[in-house]
Order: C-alpha cells, then sequence, then structure tokens
C-alpha cells in the first residue's frame, strides 16, 4: 500500500483549519504525482457496502435471458445491464472480461435534465436492489463532493467551484461482474489499460485483487485499499481542465494467476461526471509558459460522446 498514498476524509470535515489544510495539500500533491488516493472517513457504512454486494451478487447469478432482458437498446450502456465482452478500452477491439450494471442520477427540481438522462432500470426480481444502489450512489456522490471541494483549494480556486457542475451531474455507479475464467484468454484482460473519462472515480474495496496502476516510470503497482478505504482516482476530464497538473492515471484489471480462475471477481466504480455544459477549457492558473495548453476546449457533454464511440458502447 506504501505506492498509494493514504488521506483521511474527517480531517477536511473536522472544522480544524490546520488539519482542513493537511487534506487538501496531501489529496492534491498524491493527484500530481500519481493520480491515485486511499480515502477513509466517507459516507459509505460497512454494512450499506456489505449489502450493496450481496444485491450485486443476487443480480449477477440470475439467469442470463433474465439479465438479457434489462440491457437497454439505444442508449450506450448508460442504465441498467451491459453484457460480457461487450466493452472494450479506448484503442482496443478485444472486449474485456466483464458483464456490469448501471445505476445513473436521481435528478431533483431539474425536469429538463431529468428529460435528458434515461431512467434508471428496476429489476422486478429484487426488491432491495434498486433501493441500496440508490442510497450507495448518493453517499458516493457526497463524497465526491467534498473531495473535489478540497481540489478546488489546492488549485487556487473557490472552494465550491465544482458545486453547481456535480449537482444533478451525470454521474454513474457501476457494479462490475468479472466471471470465472474458463478457457486461455486470447488477448483479452479483466479490464484492459485505460484511463477514466469521468472527473473523479470512488472505488470500493473490490472483492479479489487484480488492480494495477501505472507510475511516471511506465511501471505496474497493485493499488489495494483497506476494507474501510476508498481508492480515487483522478479522470481524464480533471486532468484536461487543470492541462494535465492532476495526473489521470493509466490503470488496468489483470488477470489472476490460472489456479484462481475459477473464482468471480466484483467491483463498485463510482465515476463522478458533471453536467454535459461544464466546460472542459484549461484553467487560467494551469497555464503558463511552462505549461503550455495541451487540449482544445470542449464541453464535458461532447467529450463523454467522443469517449463512449471509443469505446464501443455507441455508433458514430
Amino acid at each position: 500500500m506504501s505506492a498509494i498514498p493514504s488521506v483521511d476524509l474527517k480531517n477536511y470535515l473536522s472544522g480544524d483549519f490546520v488539519k482542513k489544510e493537511m487534506f487538501t495539500k496531501e489529496l492534491g500533491t498524491a493527484f500530481e504525482e500519481i493520480g491515485f488516493v486511499a480515502l477513509s472517513g466517507h459516507f459509505l457504512s460497512e454494512d450499506l457496502v456489505e449489502e450493496l454486494y450481496a444485491e450485486i451478487k443476487k443480480f449477477f447469478d440470475l439467469p442470463q435471458e433474465v439479465k438479457d432482458a434489462y440491457e437497454i437498446p439505444g442508449i450506450g450502456g448508460q442504465r441498467g445491464y451491459t453484457s460480457f465482452g461487450k466493452e472494450h478500452a479506448k484503442g482496443r477491439t478485444v472486449g474485456d472480461l466483464k458483464e456490469f450494471w448501471h445505476f445513473g442520477q436521481y435528478v431533483e427540481d431539474n425536469p429538463q435534465l431529468e428529460a435528458e438522462y434515461p431512467d434508471n432500470v428496476i429489476v422486478k426480481e429484487l426488491p432491495r436492489f434498486n433501493e441500496v444502489g440508490k442510497e450507495a450512489y448518493q453517499m458516493l456522490e457526497k463524497t465526491a463532493q467534498y473531495v473535489l471541494r478540497a481540489l478546488a483549494l489546492h488549485l487556487k480556486l473557490d472552494e465550491y467551484y465544482f458545486d453547481e457542475y456535480i449537482k444533478n451531474g451525470n454521474s454513474i455507479l457501476r457494479p462490475i461482474h468479472y466471471p470465472p475464467i474458463t478457457e486461455e484468454p486470447k488477448n483479452a484482460v479483466r479490464a484492459a489499460a485505460h484511463g477514466d473519462i469521468n472527473l473523479i472515480t470512488l472505488l470500493m474495496g473490490a472483492h479479489g485483487r487484480g488492480l494495477q496502476v501505472q507510475n511516471h516510470k511506465g511501471e505496474w503497482i497493485d493499488a489495494i485499499a483497506r476494507p474501510d478505504e476508498l481508492m480515487i482516482n483522478v479522470g481524464d476530464m480533471l486532468s484536461r481542465l487543470t492541462n494535465n497538473r492532476l495526473k489521470s492515471t493509466i490503470h488496468q484489471v489483470i488477470n489472476p494467476p490460472k489456479s484462481e480462475w475459477g473464482k468471480s471477481r466484483y467491483s463498485i466504480p463510482f465515476f463522478m461526471h458533471p453536467i454535459s455544459e461544464m466546460p472542459l477549457n484549461s484553467l487560467d492558473n494551469c497555464v503558463d509558459a511552462k505549461h503550455p495548453r495541451l487540449y482544445p476546449d470542449i464541453t464535458a457533454g461532447e467529450f463523454l460522446h467522443e469517449r463512449l464511440i471509443e469505446l464501443g458502447l455507441i455508433k458514430k
């Protein structure tokens, strides 16, 4: 764990200026140097995490024809079920060895966004599935809001800079199932090397090893959080916004040793997205003579659309 710094959100929330400043510095430094951090003191209870894992295992254990009924055509996999092998990393054509579900935003007081986002899909076979998913979604979103407030201070922005962009944002909670591997994969891994699309990703302790992070020397490091920690990483949107000052780190989920092929792996990332209108134009205070502007101006919605095409989830 020494390669991935640990921070405690309780320091930011403590009301103690020194502790808050320390948290902001530790978080910002970690995101500049490796792009990953392990965070304790978040809003997810141990009981909620346990119940969420229990519910998603029940879902992925359902017969395939039942799961297939929840794969909704025409929405790029943004809600409901996406079947095995359908998604691939940017630049690859081989599908990842996974199936997954998407919970999306629960819009408040904004009929326009409610119309823009697809509806969440209700699993009628599992009465607690959607309720538990919604609660976990909202606790992760709340945690992410405070992480982004700390990052705003680190970037010398107003503390609440991100708030207007993430309220009712297009965030996704993605329970993933990597099924047992039954034959030698042909150039396929559980999740090929990639950077995330969004602002930040919050990952609760996965059931099973496999997540690796690439450091600036190009070396792959095992990323293992304690059970009470969330692994948080910078996504491509935040990297663009900060002109690559905060690093969107490449990561992957490797296949297990052959002796463990018979085991499933479960993972539940929360992808914090802003509203589509958020400009991702590089911040002026992240651009200077030594750090010229790296990216053309684009909105979050335009960028997401481009990336979903690259991932094979929607057609041009």
